[in-house]
């Protein structure tokens, strides 16, 4: 209630100071009153005002001053006190300093009472919007939900309670994990809940791109840099300008580019290929891998530097079956997601299918569960639940075909086998083993999704080409 709004009011003159107590006071504010910066510094640890209201030029801590010092972190005052800042005329500049350093808005004397008011007013409303999204956001935390992650395990509240910290600020961010844990839904959530959230979030997967045009795609071209370049294109830098840049799958960038992609983030300007000069840049940089990336560093395909320059933080997503408390509201989740996707009306996941997702250690994560729910969402009557019946049919045979082949997995070599074909039916029949899913065969091999690639190429052009 606006009746409940502390209004402190800061002003070394005692005519000034009366009246504008008399003025705030009338609207139904609480008020209190100090005479210069020190004790409106001090009244407002004591009081813990919504709003202060203060002059510019003061004896002892001016009005910039005062608003330092609420500013800053941990500084024992409300972080949603609005500052409004009251200046004489000429002082625009010293107006424009305080919104940078955050005041909540300013006016100029002699103070306009009706425009005192409004500012006042939207001041609270502002106050009040910002609690009730903390509350909410509580709420979601408490109940295991923070933008469209969903988990209540330990480890996952612990990497909700690490985004948080971490999003508002402007540090680089490593995240870790098996493909399909959800890394690029940590990025995007560490996107959203940042100050950059209205500007682009842009997401580029280094292993996807051939090695000749990663660095096209990530910074940019003249006209004429290259053959085929035939205008001029911006790169994904440019398109990320004021936001969030997520790099996948950084152990695949080529040693070169990840030089010049270190230069980048260590002065924040780029130049375009073929270009004569830098321009500024303003994107924050988050990266992802599925390797180990010490190991990586070790093997010589990710830079020491650039490692430690984007590992300022680390979020490693665990893989499903190591928080399967977390299935089934991730899977609720995603009913609900898939609902509004195909415009159905499932009703959730029914015993029997909860059971057979709960027996089954999901080697494709979080990104295989959800395919698996929007398949069954899809085969499912309107306002029935899954059952087992709406799995796909080679459900978890698989799993229970390696189970059975762990013998049989192992890989006869003869004395005499080359080390090219050892390596070659060892590549073979990892993939066979896995269903073809050369994600889940490079991950086991321990060798990057390219690489794996590249050999398949390889094995296609020579005589013996492909597995039986």
């Amino acid at each position: 209630m606006q009746d409940a709004v502390k209004v402190l009011i800061v002003e070394d003159e005692p005519h000034a100071l009366a009246g504008l107590a008399e003025l705030i006071s009338g609207w139904g504010y609480r008020t209190e009153t100090a005479r210069d910066g020190i004790e409106g510094w001090e009244k407002a640890l004591a009081w813990d005002p919504a709003i202060v209201v203060t002059d510019f030029k003061m004896p002892r801590l001016d009005g910039i001053g005062l608003l330092t010092r609420l500013a800053e972190e941990g500084s024992g005052v409300s972080p949603n006190i609005a500052v409004v800042l009251l200046t004489a005329q000429g002082s625009i500049q010293v107006a424009v300093d305080a919104m940078k350093l955050g005041a909540y808005d300013f006016l100029q004397k002699p103070v306009d009472a009706t425009r005192l008011r409004t500012i006042l007013a939207n001041a609270t409303r502002q106050r009040e919007t910002a609690i009730e999204l903390e509350v909410a956001r509580r709420r979601l935390r408490e109940s295991g939900v923070l933008g469209a992650m969903v988990g209540n395990s330990r480890p996952m509240r612990e990497i909700f309670t690490l985004i948080e910290q971490i999003a508002p600020s402007n540090v680089s961010v490593l995240i870790t994990g098996e493909s399909g844990t959800g890394k690029e839904l940590v990025a995007r959530t560490l996107h959203e809940l940042s100050p950059r959230k209205p500007r682009p979030f842009v997401a580029v997967n280094c292993a996807a791109i051939p090695e000749t045009l990663i660095e096209s795609e990530i910074f940019g071209h003249e006209k004429g840099a290259f053959t085929g370049a035939v205008e001029r294109r911006a790169g994904c830098f440019e398109l990320a300008s004021g936001g969030t840049l997520l790099l996948d799958e950084l152990g695949e960038m080529p040693i070169g580019t990840q030089a010049k992609l270190l230069r980048v983030l260590e002065e924040r300007k780029l130049r375009r290929l073929g270009a004569r000069t830098e321009q500024d840049v303003d994107v924050r940089v988050l990266a992802a891998t599925n390797r180990d990336p010490l190991q990586a560093v070790s093997e010589g395909h990710l830079r020491s530097d650039l490692y430690y320059r984007l590992n300022v933080f680390h979020i490693h997503m665990p893989p499903l079956r190591e928080h399967m408390d977390d299935l089934p509201s991730m899977a609720e989740a995603m009913v609900q997601e898939m609902n509004q996707k195909h415009n159905r009306r499932v009703s959730g996941l029914g015993p029997s299918i909860l059971s057979r997702m709960m027996s089954y250690d999901w080697p494709g994560n979080a990104r295989e569960l959800r395919n698996t729910i929007e398949r069954a969402v899809i085969l499912c009557p309107d306002g029935a639940p899954l059952d087992a019946g709406h799995l796909p049919p080679a459900f978890g045979k698989a799993q229970a075909a390696a189970a059975q082949l762990m013998d049989a997995s192992i890989v006869p070599v003869r004395v005499g086998t080359t080390v090219d074909e050892a390596e070659r039916m060892l590549i073979l029949r990892t993939l066979e083993s896995t269903g073809q899913n050369k994600t889940r065969a490079a991950e086991i091999l321990g060798v990057s999704l390219k690489t794996l690639h590249n050999k398949l190429k390889e094995y296609s052009q020579s005589p013996e080409d492909q597995p039986a």
